[in-house]
């Protein structure tokens, strides 16, 4: 008895039943008094003269209802109930009906929950209206498709890490196996490229605990005043025999006079450096890259606005909305090596959103892509 379904169906139930009593008891009784009241006056109408003389006996005798008035008034009390009776299964049934339209909806949604527990994320239940049951069905699909596209990027994320790190360990392995085994004469060029590997495996393990610190909000930082021009010229210098060795123009276009902005100065350093980088990957020899910084106001505060533009082949609109994935490359023709581990965006746009800020991209094929990062300006007293 514990189905809400039997619930409102007792409730309903009662309170048509309530009120069908109460209407068939308050017919009765005002029934057979009118009905009484009558007779009563007609008998008085028609023996007016003998009510007159018989005095108070006669009047109890007119007030008297004959045999056929009373057959009269049990019909009618008969057919109060039927028709009581009838109303009584109309209610039942329509509570039924009803309550059975809300718990339906209802325990489809219970049983699509049960799956999900088990770990079936991919499930729907129809919405057959817009009250609030309906509204909870709609809730509930979305949450549903989230909870499978987070799963399936989890499974994905999970699949890439294994590649990435299989590859370096597998290198370092053949040739640490070659080396005993006699195959691989060790020298220096051998242990250099070794090196290489570890490193690279190093700084992808690292991106990788960076960043899920930083998805979980629990990346530390030591947050002080930062100039964000002398941070990207830092970085446009660390970058510059990168940049020459492709032979690429790395132009600065630095508004001067800028407020600073309260934030961990190595995680902004990391920012400016990992979309550079990635600028000067992507852009063919004897191209150019533009770094530039200006106030701006949105959403009636003022943002520091750095602008990395490219002359790169431009990212496809289709790829535009995953740019910031994990382990994403514009180029899919690319390896690890040439382009990078496919970290780097993912950190960027993490460390600029724990530090209040967003970022967004603009591309066009053929003509480059335009990287933009606002963070919350602080402006600083003049004594």
């Amino acid at each position: 008895m514990n189905s809400i379904i039997y619930r409102i169906t007792g409730l309903m139930f009662l309170a048509v039943a309530i009120t069908v009593f109460l209407l068939i008891y308050l017919a009765n009784s005002q029934m057979t008094d009118l009905f009484q009241e009558y007779v009563t006056i007609q008998q008085m109408e028609v023996h007016h003269s003998m009510i007159t003389q018989m005095g108070a006996s006669g009047q109890e005798q007119a007030g008297m209802m004959g045999i056929p008035e009373q057959n009269f008034l049990t019909s009618v009390h008969q057919s109060l109930i039927w028709v009581g009776v009838a109303i009584l299964m109309a209610g039942l049934a329509a509570s039924y009906f009803l309550a059975r339209s809300i718990t339906t909806p209802l325990r489809k949604l219970s049983a699509a929950a049960l799956e999900i527990e088990r770990g079936n994320f991919a499930q729907k239940v129809p919405v057959n209206s817009k009250d609030e049951v309906g509204r909870l069905a709609l809730v509930f699909n979305k949450m549903s498709e989230t909870l499978d596209s987070n799963n399936k990027l989890r499974q994905q994320f999970l699949a890439n890490i294994a590649h990435e790190l299989r590859t370096p360990l597998a290198v370092i392995q053949g040739h640490l196996e070659g080396m005993i085994d006699g195959i691989i004469e060790p020298n220096l060029q051998k242990l250099a490229s070794l090196h290489e590997e570890a490193v690279r495996l190093s700084r992808l393990i690292k991106d990788l605990k960076d960043l899920s610190l930083a998805e979980v909000r629990q990346l530390s930082l030591e947050v002080k005043d930062v100039n964000v021009n002398h941070t990207v010229e830092q970085a446009l210098y660390m970058l510059k025999p990168l940049a020459d060795e492709k032979e690429i123009t790395v132009s600065q276009n630095l508004t001067p006079d800028l407020p600073t902005i309260t934030a961990d100065t190595d995680r902004i350093c990391q920012i400016f450096y990992n979309l550079i980088t990635n600028a000067i990957r992507y852009t063919p020899e004897n191209g150019h890259v533009t770094v530039s910084t200006e106030l701006t106001k949105y959403a009636e505060q003022d943002w520091i606005k750095i602008t990395v533009d490219d002359s790169g082949p431009g990212i496809d609109a289709i790829d535009l909305p995953f740019i910031f994935d994990h382990f994403y490359r514009g180029d899919k023709s690319r390896d690890r090596k040439s382009g990078g581990t496919g970290l780097g965006l993912a950190i960027v746009k993490q460390l600029v959103e724990i530090h209040g800020g967003k970022v967004q991209v603009d591309s066009v094929i053929g003509k480059g892509s335009s990287f933009y990062v606002l963070l919350p300006a602080k402006f600083t007293k003049k004594p």
